[in-house]
This record gives C-alpha cells, structure tokens and sequence, in this order.
C-alpha cells in the first residue's frame, strides 16, 4: 500500500474535520489558539549554592556565611542557580471578541531559555489550562542549571549580581527571554505552533 506523504495526510485531516465539526468550528478552533498571549513575570525563590538570594539587593547584604559559601562554590569551579520563572498566559476568548468563550489547554509548551541573549537551557511543561476569562493564569516553570557553565567569562562579583538582578530583592525579568512553542488541544486535535516566538517581561505576546 502506497504511504500518503505528510501535506497531502494534513489535508484530509483538515477536510475529516470540517465534515466532524463544521467551517465554524475549525475556524474557531484555529482563532482560539492565535489569539492566546505569555509574557513573562517575577523570577522567585532564587538561590545559588544553595544560598538564598530572594531577600538581599546587593553583594554587601549578604551575610558572611552566606558569602563564604557562594564563593567557596565559585572558586570550585561551579556555581548552581535554581529559581522559578513565572509565565503569564492569556486567554482572551471571553466571548466578546466574535468568538465563543472558550477554555484552552496547552498540551506542550516547549522552551529555551536566554539570559543576557546567551542561550542557557530548554524543556518544555505541559497540560496547562488558560481558562478564557481574560486574566492571566501563572505558569511556573523551575530552572536549574550550573552559571559557570554558560557565563564563562564572568567573575564572583558580576555572576553574583547576575543573580541578584534576576531574583534578588529588587529583581526582575527583564534581562530573560524564553523562546516557546506551545502545542494546544483543539477540537481537531492538537496543534503546534508553526514556529517559536519569544516572552518578554515588557507585553502579552503571541505566536500569530
């Protein structure tokens, strides 16, 4: 039996479910997943070395044991950083914008994560729920990963600060970027967006 090639498989799927589900439904399916927006919110529960930083707003507030340990870890030759990344997403299908108000469920949400525009590490989270409200849902994505293995050039005091910029007392997400790509169930079945879009902390962003 002759293998049907990939674009000429999508169209008879695509031609299955106008016949299941109706033009309106497909095209409310495709709309709904357009129209879903991330942006990205607070880095919390930062530490390095196993040092808490989330409390302290500069290298001289930290504690003297604490400081013995983080350099301790960097003069080793490695310097571990676990935090948490919250996401935002949006679900702005309230019904008011011609579409029915719908719930979305992203099955996959596959990422890479950018510090300073220096690509670090990816993984991806899923069965998410972004009901369609119009409010934002929080998305925790925990990050871990050695410092001294993507900053090579940097030393104590500027990988340090790194940190404390990022998840600190006064922290912020403003020097991430994660480049996603959600897969999101529909009525014709899951989806994938077609290529990556990058979450800022500045503003909702989409993949359309």
């Amino acid at each position: 039996m002759k293998k049907l090639n990939k674009p000429f498989l999508g169209l008879i799927l695509i031609a299955f479910a106008f016949m299941n589900f109706g033009c309106s439904g497909v095209m409310d399916a495709i709309t709904n997943i357009q129209r879903l927006q991330f942006k990205l919110d607070k880095v919390t529960s930062m530490k390095v070395a196993n040092v808490p930083l989330s409390n302290f707003s500069s290298i001289s507030s930290i504690g003297l044991l604490d400081a013995a340990n983080l350099l301790a870890a960097f003069t080793s030759g490695k310097l571990p950083v676990s935090f948490t990344l919250n996401v935002l997403a949006k679900n702005p299908n309230d019904g008011t914008g011609g579409t029915k108000q719908s719930s979305a469920v992203i099955e996959n949400l596959a990422w890479r994560l950018f510090i300073d525009n220096n690509e670090t590490i990816n993984g991806n989270v899923g069965n998410i729920s972004v009901p369609g409200v119009g409010t934002s849902t929080n998305i925790p994505i925990g990050m871990s990963f050695d410092l001294l293995k993507f900053f090579t050039n940097g030393n104590y005091n500027d990988l340090i600060n790194l940190a404390l910029a990022l998840g600190g007392q006064n922290g912020s997400s403003s020097r991430v970027t994660l480049k996603v790509k959600p897969t999101v169930r529909t009525v014709i079945g899951p989806i994938t967006y077609p290529g990556e879009f990058d979450v800022i902390d500045r503003e909702f962003r989409g993949g359309n």
